[in-house]
């Protein structure tokens, strides 16, 4: 901007000043030439009184004291074809003095000055003086150089003035970009101090308020989303007795474990929500660890619905840039997925590998597939929520991986997460 700007200053600036300066610069150039055609007129007109009275000698005498003097060749032609001084052609300017008439002619050599006298007694005589284009040009150079001097300087005048003042606005909109960016990276706490015009000062405070009201809505929602979670822990307190009331010591274990994995989701769900920082970086998760963990809780599931678990997990740890309860959110949405959306008895795998650096999770079935459209948030043709694959999806980005969706080569379900490496 700092620089169109100062463009466009230079492009008036110029065509300003060649509007100025061209005329400027001719009008010297017309009064230099003025002024030395003045000169020599004025030399040959001091002749006058001796040409018409006077005798050729003394005519001759005077006329080239005169040449000394000026500088300029200066010669008379007398009535009877005499030329006195400084040899010259007879050309049409002196013709034309020669019937009384006295003008000022352009030349070869520069401009022509001739002076009809009248008065003699054998006729008119004439002066003719000429003025080198060399005189006619005196110090119209010298002054071109300084009216472009002076255009120059002031260009730069005009450049410098046009810089400071386009700071003036290019600060303000660069410092409201840098605050725009650091609310976009989730630092809720950036302001702008409002600067430059008064346009410009209205949308720094405009933007300070839009963060400010980010920022009380954000913590509202948080907040709500505490409470709810909160309010899970009745039920969940409910869940925990009818467990323990269970006669069958196994069932009542697998139940209370169960409630006890639910409880602690909801336990962190409200501190993620109150306390977790937007700015705060991923944590480190060991995805060997929790993917395990995930697996062998649903694997009871799975037992008892008659699904056969393919488990095949590299050796870890496998370290992932994602919190571990999202990780474990992650699984356990698509491991649900499966148990919901495949008929019982369908069989299941989950691979975990290293690949090229990444940690690459892939959840197949022997189910019926996934229909198109399924990754959309909220999303479901099979009447559920359709968050679960949209929560796995936002863990894989946080990770700085993706998700994909495919199908087996027998027409199943595949997902695959893919999850970069930590920052070291």
């Amino acid at each position: 901007m700092r620089a169109r700007l100062a463009l466009l200053v230079a492009a008036v600036s110029v065509l300003t000043l060649a509007a100025f300066l061209v005329p400027l610069a001719l009008l010297v150039r017309t009064v230099a030439e003025d002024r030395a055609t003045v000169r020599a007129t004025a030399d040959a007109q001091s002749l006058v009184s001796v040409v018409g009275t006077a005798d050729p000698e003394t005519i001759r005498l005077t006329v080239e004291q005169l040449a000394a003097e000026s500088g300029r060749p200066v010669s008379v032609f007398l009535p009877d074809g005499t030329v006195l001084g400084a040899a010259a052609p007879r050309t049409p300017a002196v013709a034309l003095a020669e019937r009384g008439r006295s003008l000022t002619a352009e030349s070869a050599r520069g401009r022509e000055v001739v002076i009809a006298v009248q008065g003699r007694p054998d006729g008119t005589g004439v002066i003719r003086t000429e003025v080198p284009r060399a005189e006619l040009t005196a110090g119209v150079t010298r002054s071109w150089l300084v009216l472009a001097l002076l255009g120059v300087l002031l260009v730069l005048i005009g450049l410098a003035v046009a810089d400071r003042l386009a700071r003036t606005l290019v600060r303000p909109i660069s410092e409201l970009s840098a605050v725009s960016h650091r609310l976009a990276n989730a630092e809720l706490d950036a302001r702008v101090a409002p600067a430059g015009p008064a346009e410009l000062r209205e949308v720094a405070g405009a933007l300070n308020h839009l963060a400010g009201r980010i920022q009380v809505l954000l913590a509202q929602e948080r907040e709500r989303v505490a409470d709810l979670s909160h309010r899970l822990r009745t039920p969940l307190t409910a869940l925990r007795l009818e467990a323990e009331s269970l006669r069958d010591p196994k069932d009542a274990d697998r139940v209370t474990a169960a409630v006890d994995g639910l409880e602690r989701a909801v336990t962190g769900l409200i501190q993620q929500a109150r306390w977790r920082s937007p700015a705060a970086g991923p944590a480190v998760a060991d995805a060997a660890a929790i993917v395990a963990e995930r697996v062998a809780f649903w694997s009871v599931l799975a037992e008892d619905t008659g699904r056969a678990v393919t488990l095949d997990l590299a050796p870890g740890p496998l370290p992932v840039a994602v919190p571990a309860d999202e990780l474990a959110a992650a699984v356990d949405a698509l491991l649900g997925n499966v148990f919901a959306h495949t008929p019982e008895g369908t069989a299941f795998g989950v691979r975990l590998a290293l690949d090229a650096g990444q940690v690459v999770l892939a959840v197949t079935d022997e189910g019926p597939g996934i229909p198109a459209g399924t990754v959309r948030r909220g999303a479901s043709p099979a009447g559920s929520t359709g968050l679960g694959l949209d929560i796995a999806r936002r863990a894989a980005q946080a990770g700085g991986g993706r998700l994909e969706l495919g199908s087996t080569p027998d027409g199943g379900a595949e997902v695959l997460l893919t999850f970069g490496p930590p920052a070291a």
